[in-house]
């Protein structure tokens, strides 16, 4: 089922997770045990992120440093797979532009499709210390809305190859969206006209960034309803679970935290996983009062504290 037709149909609030591959040389048993936990609430979806390669360096016996090209995170889609087939759970696999090419999207969507995997969330993705060289013979997507209009074109049938008799695929297809803006926008009305163009290319939806202020989201949806976005816009969560956080999310995701939470947590930094549970929940209370369909939680592979939550909301 779409992602779209879950939010149609629901008579009750939604919730739905993300989760990150396992890193390589790791089994999928941990991630597994999370959908497992989880699948008691019914989740309507879970996204599963993608990861292009990336450069590392090692250091040899003889005190030289060989560079190695690999990803971190491999396999996005055999999870969506297991996920989908095993547990009965659809499944949103995401697709970069960075790091992949247009035919390796092509490909991907191939399979996905045999897979019966019909959602996906295409987003540019994050900068890496490593660009992936293009042959002559690929071609890749610079923004997400191109990668929207590529994907446009394999429900319509389009393929890059002129291929006869091709048959379209029953795609979904969710784009991100930034309520504090995406860091390299010049501010919130020309972030809000990019978001727009991925709209207006065939996105189906929107699931936002964390963010720990309802207000930014409040007037993120304002703010897209006034540019004619009418497309359904989940708010996505995260909790603070540790005091790092504080300094390592706005560095990773550039977000921010409101004074009232950094205090409270700054205060008393042993206890800053119970002020981050109470943080949130006090945030999901209010979006679901405010009507909001679906919150999407940002699980980072522990899902514990975000079951916590979902007990005292159901």
């Amino acid at each position: 089922m779409f992602v779209t037709e879950h939010l149609d149909r629901a008579n009750k609030p939604l919730f739905s997770y993300e989760i990150i591959p396992p890193a390589r040389g790791k089994s999928a048993k941990e991630i597994l045990n999370i959908v497992e936990q989880v699948m008691v609430y019914r989740p309507p979806f879970i996204d599963v992120t993608s990861h292009p390669a990336e450069a590392y360096y090692d250091e040899l016996g003889d005190g030289t440093i060989k560079r190695r090209i690999r990803k971190k995170r491999p396999g996005t889609i055999s999870l969506c797979g297991i996920i989908q087939n095993r547990y009965n759970i659809d499944t949103v696999p995401h697709l970069l532009c960075r790091g992949f090419s247009r035919e390796e999207t092509e490909d991907a969507m191939i399979e996905l499709n045999f897979l019966g995997i019909h959602n996906v969330l295409a987003i540019r993705g994050d900068e890496s210390n490593y660009k992936k060289p293009m042959g002559s013979d690929r071609t890749s997507n610079v923004y997400s809305n191109e990668l929207v209009e590529q994907l446009v074109g394999l429900k319509n049938g389009q393929y890059l190859d002129e291929l006869a008799e091709t048959d379209p695929m029953d795609i979904c297809i969710g784009v991100g969206g930034h309520p504090e803006k995406h860091l390299e926008s010049p501010n919130v009305k020309s972030d809000i006209k990019s978001l727009k163009r991925k709209i207006d290319a065939g996105g189906d939806y929107i699931v936002t960034q964390m963010f720990f202020e309802n207000g930014h989201y409040f007037n993120f949806v304002k703010n897209c309803r006034n540019e004619k976005i009418d497309v359904p816009i989940i708010p996505g969560i995260k909790l603070l679970t540790g005091i790092k956080q504080l300094t390592s999310l706005p560095k990773h995701f550039h977000i921010s935290f409101p004074d009232d939470l950094v205090d409270e947590a700054m205060a008393s930094p042993k206890h800053v996983k119970e002020i981050g549970l109470r943080w949130g929940l006090k945030q999901c209370e209010e979006l679901l009062n405010s009507g909001t369909r679906c919150i999407h939680f940002y699980i980072m592979n522990d899902a514990i504290d975000i079951i916590n939550i979902i007990k005292k909301l159901v």
